[in-house]
């Protein structure tokens, strides 16, 4: 008697995964094994596999939505008339709008096709936003001389997932607080001290320009900004409905911004919630690239653990509403630490605590919110903690990878 063979779709999408990632793998292996023939045996000095495709400087972007953290830095290349490699896994990513000279903007694909050219790209530094560097499929490339890894938001470093930072040999920081975790981490796991070196926070910088020049809405309805992180902490994935429901029936406009991960890592949950709530006048779904036009629109905040709440309270300084008493450690950095995350320090003292059992009464808790000297002073305490160098992060990321790849 015969079988069917069958494959569940998660191992069949697995399977795909491996298949595509071996097969971009041989590619390049091929192609570094040509520039070896082409180079070896040429007559002049013996040269690294990836010979001919060396540059000094390479940024590897992994979505669009980090664009703006790279744009002050790419016009400080152009401005000192550098060229710099940007390596991009979104096609329609905006560096490819860019009218610049001596910027080299290049697709290589998304998930394991973009590793598997990053694996054999050949520099002198590489700067990204990626974490988890020689834990998962990024691996450091022989022929890359310098990794650094760019912190992507003003809240604690240790808040990516395990070892996220622990193999690169440089971390620029927003604010020189998130430098003390990360010499407590090296210190607990025996780990060589990288460089620390704090560039302040350029997509803010972006922001804070861009904020000013959106007019202000006419006719403008209270509006509620509800705005997650993302994983089985998060608040969407965690409440749900028990907090969509009442703010559904508030006659307020509520926008409602997922964490960009979300859409990959929690699809079924989003398409969930959107039917339940497709008939809801008062909600907006926003999954546009760039968070200020929401910021800009929003009366207050409601999140969780989510960086962009710094983001809320140093562009706009209004009050936000967090919830974040369960949130489970043990995926993260932090669970090898024995004292509060700074952010969530800081949130009791600039931010207003929501409970789940508060949800059924959320549209009065948000009525009577009111901002404070305490709340505005905590606000600005937090500001120049976490948000360094204003306006001079470009330049300064341009220094630090200039003079880096000058003492190599």
């Amino acid at each position: 008697m015969t079988f069917p063979l069958y494959i569940d779709p998660g191992t069949g999408s697995a399977l795909f995964s491996i298949l595509i990632g071996a097969a971009a793998t041989l590619y390049f292996l091929f192609r570094a094994v040509v520039l070896k023939f082409k180079t070896g045996f040429s007559g002049g000095a013996r040269t690294s596999l990836n010979s001919g495709y060396t540059r000094k400087y390479v940024i590897y972007n992994e979505g669009k939505q980090y664009f703006d953290l790279f744009k002050p830095v790419i016009e400080e290349f152009e401005r000192n008339k550098v060229e710099l490699l940007f390596l991009t896994s979104a096609a329609d990513d905006p560096v490819f709008d860019l009218k610049s000279i001596y910027l080299k903007p290049e697709y290589i694909g998304e998930g394991n096709k973009a590793f598997a050219y990053l694996n054999f790209l050949s520099a002198e530094v590489v700067l990204m936003t990626t974490p988890g560097l020689d834990v998962y499929q990024l691996k450091r490339a022989k022929t890359v001389k310098h990794y650094s890894h760019v912190i992507h938001g003003v809240s604690d470093a240790t808040t990516y997932r395990l070892f996220g930072l622990d193999y690169f040999d440089s971390v620029l920081l927003t604010g020189d607080y998130q430098g003390d975790d990360i010499r407590l981490l090296e210190k607990q796991r025996g780990l060589p001290e990288k460089q620390l070196f704090t560039v302040g926070c350029s997509y803010l910088d972006e922001y804070s320009n861009k904020i000013k020049n959106i007019p202000p809405e006419e006719n403008h309805p209270f509006t509620v900004l509800l705005s997650p992180s993302w994983g089985p902490s998060a608040l969407l994935t965690r409440y749900g409905e028990k907090l969509l429901d009442p703010l559904s029936v508030s006659g307020w406009r509520v926008i409602i911004r997922p964490h960009p991960q979300s859409q990959k890592s929690e699809k079924e949950m989003l398409e969930r919630l959107q039917t339940r709530y497709k008939n809801s006048g008062n909600f907006v779904w926003d999954f546009e690239r760039e968070n200020i036009f929401s910021l800009s629109k929003a009366d207050i905040m409601i999140s969780d653990f989510s960086g962009i709440i710094f983001d809320y309270m140093f562009l706009r300084d209004k009050p936000v509403l967090y919830v974040n008493r369960d949130f489970d450690k043990r995926i993260y950095d932090a669970d090898d630490l024995d004292h509060e995350l700074w952010q969530f320090k800081t949130l009791r003292e600039a931010g207003i605590a929501l409970q789940e059992a508060d949800f059924p009464k959320i549209t009065e808790i948000i009525t009577n919110a009111k901002d404070s000297e305490t709340l505005s002073a905590a606000r600005k305490k937090a500001l120049d903690t976490a948000w360094q160098y204003r306006g001079e992060s470009g330049k300064r990321t341009f220094d630090f990878m200039t003079k880096t790849a000058n003492n190599i």
